[in-house]
C-alpha cells in the first residue's frame, strides 16, 4: 500500500443542512419567526473534507448516505469540492443524515441533527475503504459516526503510519481505547469541559483541561472561539494563539474550517504549531464571511 496516496482522508458524517435565519433561537414552547431558509451540504466530516481540499490537500472521504435526493446533493457537493467520494456507500433503507441549523442575527447558531445513514456505516467496511483508496498521510475523525468505526479506522491508519486527528464533536463520552489511538485531539470548550470534567471558560481553564487530556502520544488543542486557543503538546510545551480580530458575520462551520485547514497544513509538512496558527487565522477569516461568501472565497490566499 502507498501511504502517500492522499494527503487527507476523512471518515465521518454527511448531512444536508436546512439553514434558517432568525432573530434568535427559539426558547422552550416558542415559535420563532424566521426570515429565510436554504439548503446547505454539511456534516462535520463532509465540511472538513471540503475545507482540506479547498486548502490544496489531496482529499478523500469515507461515509454513507441514503438512496434519496439529500444523498444526491451531498455527492454532487463532494464532486464540486474535488473530494474523492468513491468510498461513500449508499444505504438502501435508511435516509441520508440531515440537520436544521438556525442562524441568529448576531452570527451565532444552533442546530439539531438526525444522523440517519451515517449510523449505518460498518467498521470493517470503513477499514476496507481505507485500504481500497490507498491510505493517506492524515486521517480525520469526528463523533458523528459510531465509535467502533473510529476505533477500528484509527488503529488501522496509525498502524500504517498515518497521523490521526479526532475532532471530539459533538461532545460525548469516549473510550480510552479510542483516545489511545489519537495523535491530535481537538476540542472546544464544551467538549473539553465534559472530557476533563472541569469548567472551561478561558485560556487558563483550557490549560488545565488540556493537561488532563494529553498523553504520551497525544497532543491536545482546545479552541475557545473568540478567546483564542491553546495547544498542549505531548512533550509538555504549551502554545496559546489569540483569535483574529474580525467582525463576525456567521460562526457556522468555523470549527470544521479549522480542522480542514489544520490537516491540510500538516500534510504539507508544517509543524503542529505553525499549522495551528494557520488554521486559527483561516477560521477567523471564515467567520467574517456570509454564507454565500464562504462558498466562493479563495481560501488559498489566506
Amino acid at each position: 500500500m502507498n501511504s502517500q496516496s492522499y494527503d487527507v482522508i476523512v471518515c465521518g458524517s454527511l448531512h444536508l443542512d436546512i439553514m434558517v435565519k432568525a432573530q434568535h433561537l427559539p426558547r422552550s414552547d416558542e415559535t420563532a419567526i424566521g426570515s429565510e431558509w436554504a439548503y446547505k451540504c454539511g456534516g462535520k466530516g463532509r465540511n472538513q473534507a471540503e475545507m482540506a481540499a479547498r486548502m490544496g490537500a489531496r482529499t478523500a472521504m469515507i461515509g454513507r448516505i441514503g438512496n434519496d435526493d439529500f444523498g444526491t446533493r451531498l455527492i454532487e457537493s463532494l464532486d464540486q469540492a474535488r473530494v474523492d467520494r468513491s468510498q461513500i456507500s449508499v444505504d438502501p433503507t435508511t435516509g441520508s443524515g440531515m440537520s436544521v441549523a438556525i442562524l441568529e442575527s448576531s452570527g451565532n447558531y444552533g442546530a439539531v441533527i438526525v444522523s440517519g445513514s451515517n449510523l449505518k456505516l460498518d467498521p470493517s467496511d470503513a477499514c476496507q475503504s481505507w485500504q481500497t483508496i490507498g491510505g493517506g498521510k492524515l486521517l480525520i475523525l469526528q463523533n458523528e459516526v459510531p465509535e467502533p468505526i473510529n476505533i477500528a479506522l484509527a488503529r488501522l491508519a496509525r498502524k500504517q503510519g498515518a497521523t490521526v486527528i479526532l475532532n471530539a464533536a459533538p461532545a460525548r463520552p469516549m473510550a480510552s481505547e479510542l483516545l489511545d489511538q489519537i495523535d491530535i485531539l481537538v476540542v472546544n470548550r464544551v467538549e473539553a469541559a465534559m472530557l476533563a470534567e472541569i469548567p472551561v471558560e478561558n485560556l487558563a481553564d483550557a490549560s488545565k483541561a488540556a493537561a488532563k487530556l494529553t498523553g504520551e502520544t497525544r497532543d491536545v488543542i482546545v479552541t475557545l472561539g473568540g478567546d483564542g486557543l491553546l495547544l498542549l503538546k505531548r512533550n509538555g510545551s504549551e502554545t496559546t494563539v489569540l483569535a483574529e480580530k474580525v467582525d463576525v458575520v456567521s460562526t457556522h462551520g468555523a470549527g470544521d474550517s479549522f480542522i480542514g485547514a489544520l490537516a491540510a497544513k500538516l500534510a504539507s509538512g508544517a509543524t503542529l504549531e505553525a499549522a495551528t496558527r494557520h488554521a486559527s487565522r483561516l477560521a477567523g477569516y471564515f467567520v467574517s464571511l456570509s454564507e454565500a461568501e464562504k462558498e466562493t472565497a479563495n481560501l488559498l490566499l489566506r
